[in-house]
């Protein structure tokens, strides 16, 4: 056996044992021992012929048994005892992506469930969110993965595909067969929804790459494998396509298989018109059929006299054109960020604390942070009355008072009301220091009602963002009938700025929409709408929207500079 595959067995030993309430040192040990066999830089195997498996960090005599057992057979016994001790139910549970094994035990202790179907009960009836440390966005992505194991479509959020092509990718790279690995595909373009995880990786040893593939602990069921590629189907539903290439045609391969096929079919043409054929395998001349180096990606971009195009942009909108004439964006990146203007607390529906949140986005590096929990019509996520909403401005005031390298603003998120008023009077919101304006209720509205609602608010001269204005849940509730042409046109009018809400089971505004309102001057906050201090991390995932929508680190709201952001709020 690999170190990989050794280093799956300790972690799912590790996961096992905590579902199973063992000591919490032996769940440490086994995690310890994944890690350090993970991460060696020769083979455990090598080592165990020495004799000097006990020279590595982690493991001792117990855990070396087990290595030798697993080298000798390919099982360890005490992992398959393991199994039968927990319930198969709060294994299938622990498949749900950002599920871990506290999370399962603390809803297996607190409400008793032991299967799915209890599960998605609980979470329909909104019991998970009052759990410790989960909430609404928890129950939400339980709900998602449940959806995803009952119907095994394959169609995932980004949200849930990159994190899984990113555990493979990265698992692959350690193996020393492997000299490059990289995700390819939809999820390299970082598309909202995705059908598959296309890998790449370069290698003379195909056959081993595979082998090891196809044990993956998220790898179900392998569908077909041939001599250099492997299709499998994870506990998910969600297709993983592995293709191994030989070092030399990386490049191409991975340039080729990120499509998307526009782009591709529009750089082929593009070849072809200058005396040269491109495809999967590399950029040749038409003429002799004889090879043009390609290193990389940029190498095929420069022999077509083009600057090179990211992969967000590949989508044939106007990309190549722009690369021709030296006109594509520099785009916004996760280094520009500074700060997250949209966010909750335990004040309202939010796990943690105000300060927790403050330290977390602290430890991110920002500058600032809004807080904006929910208004008071939203009793479903316990909205801040005007009694509360004073005494929390209170709170961030003294937590300002000692902090000299970091703010926190005072803001809300203030409920549209269906006849387009807000949920707090005027003289209330003038005295925050940002206000952001949603819908949350009476999405069967018609197009013109809905619209007439949201333009009452974007008029609203306190209000400073528009949060997720089409109120789509991706691939459980469709964005309401509105105009987003008008409201986008008003915005601009009035300089309200709108947001991407960056949590992946909105990305809203699309990138379509991002795109439209970049072309309008409209500025675009790229927000969390985090609920606790592990989604702030969901920042990425609207970053990479706003580079889809062509955004630039000037479009973007929190990039600028805490007194840039005061200066230009309504």
């Amino acid at each position: 056996m690999t170190n990989l595959e050794i280093a799956w067995v300790f972690r799912e030993i590790a996961d096992l044992l905590e579902l199973a309430e063992d000591n919490p040192f032996k769940v440490r040990a086994y995690r310890k021992a994944a890690k350090a066999v993970f991460h060696l830089s020769r083979e455990v195997a090598e080592l165990w012929r020495e004799g000097s498996l006990l020279e590595v960090p982690g493991i001792g005599k117990n855990l070396a048994a087990k290595v030798e057992e697993l080298l000798q057979t390919g099982q360890c016994s005490f992992l398959e005892r393991l199994k039968e001790t927990v319930p198969p139910g709060l294994r299938d549970i622990l498949t749900i992506p950002g599920i871990g094994a506290k999370s399962v035990r603390t809803i297996h202790q607190v409400l008793g469930i032991t299967t799915l179907s209890e599960l998605e009960l609980a979470a329909k009836d909104k019991k998970i969110r009052h759990l410790p440390g989960m909430g609404s966005k928890t129950e939400l992505a339980i709900l998602r993965g449940i959806d995803m194991l009952k119907s095994h479509q394959g169609a995932a959020l980004l949200g849930i595909a990159l994190p899984l092509a990113e555990q493979v990718v990265g698992d692959l790279r350690v193996l020393p067969e492997v000299e490059r690995a990289e995700i390819t595909g939809s999820v390299r373009r970082s598309k909202e929804m995705v059908g598959d995880v296309d890998i790449l990786v370069a290698s003379s040893q195909p056959a081993v790459v595979m082998q090891v593939f196809a044990k993956h602990p998220q790898v179900k069921e392998v569908l077909a494998q041939g001599t250099d590629r492997t299709r499998a189907i994870t506990w998910l539903g969600l297709q993983l396509d592995l293709l191994v290439v030989p070092p030399g045609s990386f490049g191409s391969a991975w340039h080729h298989r990120t499509g998307s096929s526009q782009h591709n079919r529009r750089l082929q043409e593009r070849a072809q018109g200058m005396g040269l054929k491109l495809n999967e395998r590399g950029l040749f001349s038409k003429e002799d059929g004889e090879g043009l180096p390609v290193g990389g990606e940029e190498d095929i971009y420069q022999r077509l006299g083009l600057a090179f195009v990211p992969p967000e942009l590949r989508e044939d909108r106007g990309e190549l054109e722009a690369a021709a004439n030296g006109e594509l964006p520099h785009l916004v990146s996760m280094a520009d960020i500074r700060g997250d203007l949209h966010m909750h607390t335990n004040w309202s529906d939010g796990v943690n604390t105000l300060p927790e949140m403050v330290e977390a986005a602290r430890r991110r590096g920002y500058e600032y942070i809004a807080v904006t929990d929910h208004s008071r019509s939203l009793s479903i996520a316990n909205g801040l009355s005007l009694e509360r909403l004073v005494e929390q401005r209170g709170v961030i005031n003294r937590l300002n008072e000692n902090m000299e390298d970091f703010r926190v603003l005072a803001g809300v998120e203030v409920d549209i009301l269906a006849d387009g008023r807000l949920d707090y009077p005027d003289e209330v919101l003038e005295l925050m220091d940002l206000v952001i304006a949603s819908v949350h209720t009476g999405f069967r509205m018609d197009g013109e009602r809905m619209t007439a609602r949201v333009e009452q608010a974007v008029k609203n001269p306190h209000v400073d963002i528009l949060a997720h204005p089409t109120g789509r849940i991706l691939g459980r509730r469709n964005a309401y009938e509105i105009d987003l042409e008008r409201i986008m046109e008003l915005a601009a009018s009035t300089g309200t700025w709108l947001e991407i809400n960056a949590s992946p089971d909105r990305l809203d505004l699309d990138d379509m929409h991002v795109r439209t309102a970049k072309d309008m001057g409209i500025p675009i906050a790229i927000n969390t709408d985090a609920h606790d201090v592990v989604r702030l991390a969901e920042m990425r995932y609207g970053v990479l929207t706003g580079r889809r929508g062509w955004l630039e680190k000037g479009d973007v709201v929190n990039t600028w500079s805490l007194e840039e952001v005061m200066r230009r709020m309504r």
